[in-house]
């Protein structure tokens, strides 16, 4: 992944094998927005316990960014500004869902508006995803992971 140019938004810490260009073996991966938007993006139209009406976020799938670090380990730990955090079994995630959203209805997302990053799931698409578990996970203001072996 290439070092950020812009405002570092996640950090990535833990087991996987393709980290910051010339640094150190196990150092933490900073990315940017324009890291995360070159993985390619996904959009979800949805609408969320949290908001009104139908939302449209737009972002990379969890999945794919792992893929991507070359993630070895079976769980993520996401980590939100006010260290509200929840656990990810990799085995659970799906290529298009979880989404780490970075825009919602076109616009970034400030850090008020429950940004710059937020893990959403389509809700909308059954009762799978309108579960606690499913709640819990849907972290905003997300800014760290760790991955765990």
């Amino acid at each position: 992944m290439p070092a950020p140019v812009g405002p570092v938004v996640l950090e990535i810490t833990g087991a996987f094998e393709c980290g910051p260009p010339d640094a150190p073996a196990g150092s933490p991966l900073r990315l940017d927005i324009e890291a995360l938007k070159s993985l390619g993006s996904v959009t979800i139209r949805t609408t969320t316990i949290w908001t009104e009406g139908m939302q449209v976020f737009e972002g990379v799938p969890l999945k794919r960014l792992l893929e991507r670090i070359e993630a070895t380990g079976s769980v993520v730990d996401a980590y939100a500004v006010n260290d509200y955090w929840a656990e990810f079994p990799v085995t659970e995630l799906a290529d298009g869902w979880p989404v780490i959203a970075y825009l919602r209805n076109g616009a970034p997302m400030t850090l008020r508006g429950k940004g710059p990053l937020w893990v959403v799931y389509p809700y909308d698409e059954g009762v799978d995803f309108n579960t606690e578990d499913i709640f819990a996970r849907s972290i905003w203001q997300l800014e760290r992971m760790e991955i765990r072996p």
